[in-house]
């Protein structure tokens, strides 16, 4: 599959971690970009974080991504007709003081994306409200949380809140979910 100005954020997640996995790299697709794809009616991103997070046959990953068409600026990589940019956050794959040793891999016929679960994105995104008092990231949570309730472990968000001194937020959050999701 090729990426065009056309492709969607889920598509372009997809085959840029199917190539990378070809590549013999293991990328996990966290951030905002994790969080749309847990939330996609909700969550809008433009850029696409992945942590790599192991190497199998010492693939090069740059070449990977120039064969789909991106090209390095700076720290990230941009795409001649794709509004899609790539970012690489510096590992280890971290939430808090917690590090992520698994996460969801989703297929699409023959496409693959590593991804944060949904506990995790909510919580990635829950990170960003109480470190950097972000409320677009509170709200990001509760749409994790809306669009996912079967797959997001409450139990697991609050102890790690708790872990990280940042309960009273956590209970904002549950607060807000308790009343739907956030607008």
């Amino acid at each position: 599959m090729r990426i065009t100005a056309r492709s969607t954020l889920q598509e372009v997640a997809f085959v840029v971690c199917t190539a990378l996995h070809r590549a013999g790299v293991t990328a996990v697709l966290t951030g905002g970009s994790a969080a749309a794809i847990h939330a996609p009616q909700a969550i809008q991103s433009l850029d696409l974080d992945f942590v790599l997070c192991a190497s199998v046959r010492g693939g090069s990953p740059a070449e990977a991504l120039r064969e789909l068409g991106y090209a390095r600026e700076g720290q990230d990589y941009v795409h001649a007709t794709s509004r899609y940019q790539l970012e690489f956050p510096a590992g280890p794959l971290s939430i808090g003081d917690d590090l992520v040793r698994s996460w969801e891999t989703l297929h699409r016929d023959e496409l693959l994306l590593h991804v944060l679960t949904a506990t995790d994105s909510c919580r990635d995104r829950l990170a960003h409200f109480y470190y950097f008092h972000d409320r677009a990231g509170l709200a990001q949570a509760l749409e994790i949380a809306a669009a996912r309730p079967r797959d997001v472990d409450h139990a697991i968000l609050r102890e790690w809140s708790d872990r990280e001194g940042q309960l009273a937020r956590y209970e904002e959050f549950a607060a807000r979910l308790g009343s739907g999701p956030a607008r």
